[in-house]
């Protein structure tokens, strides 16, 4: 299964989003992985809808925006609609999280849960099945730039054993602290997207940077 690199624009310079957007895609991002945050669910507040509307036509490689708020389910409808290609929304967020991933397939687009790192994996068992991807934080969500949280790699092994037992083909994610010193690690522990803002951001050479990725985990 190859393996995915998904930017964060969180890190992003805002002043030429554009520009940022078009330079990842040439340097080999794979998706576009856009943080939404509510100021409610995490303590932090970043982009919405309009952003989504304005990647959306600069962008073609897919936009994998991440819910991080409350009530995602009066939302989705709004971020399909403005260019969203895959959704994935918090398990800890969702009161009825099978009619919220029915709410995000009805949208056009692909589902997706997300674990916090203190969160069960035990959580995802009468879901699993129902979705493309699961997103573990290797980080407590609402800001970039934190470190990776080292036990993630054992949550990232029990998770990708659930999956083989369910004999699925569901994607594992991983967001928080992704870097080139520590990818090899994580993708041996079985994720298959790698989401990286500062990493990749943080850089002058965007392509440098995510071919040296790409090789660590290819």
């Amino acid at each position: 299964m190859k393996k995915l690199i998904a930017p964060s624009i969180l890190s992003a310079d805002f002043t030429k989003l554009g520009i940022e957007i078009q330079a990842i895609e040439a340097a080999g991002a794979d998706w576009l992985h856009i943080d939404v945050m509510d100021g409610h669910f995490v303590p932090n507040i970043s982009m919405g809808p309009l952003v989504v509307k304005a990647a959306k036509k600069v962008a073609t490689i897919p936009l994998d925006v991440h819910l991080m708020i409350t009530h995602p389910d009066q939302y989705i409808p709004q971020f399909a609609q403005d260019g969203a290609d895959l959704i994935s929304v918090h398990v800890e967020a969702c009161f009825h999280l099978n009619r919220t991933i029915d709410l995000i397939k009805s949208c056009g687009c692909k589902p997706g849960v997300v674990l916090n790192p203190a969160t069960p994996l035990s959580t995802l068992e009468w879901v699993l099945e129902y979705v493309d991807f699961v997103l573990i934080m290797s980080v407590n969500p609402g800001f970039g730039g934190q470190s990776f949280i080292s036990n993630s790699l054992d949550r990232i092994r029990l998770l990708k054993e659930m999956i083989r037992i369910k004999d699925l083909s569901t994607l594992i994610q991983v967001d928080g602290g992704v870097t080139e010193s520590n990818i090899k690690e994580i993708s041996e522990a079985g994720a298959d997207v790698f989401v990286a803002g500062s990493a990749i951001f943080g850089k002058k050479n965007y392509k440098k940077t995510i071919n040296a990725m790409k090789r660590i985990i290819r």
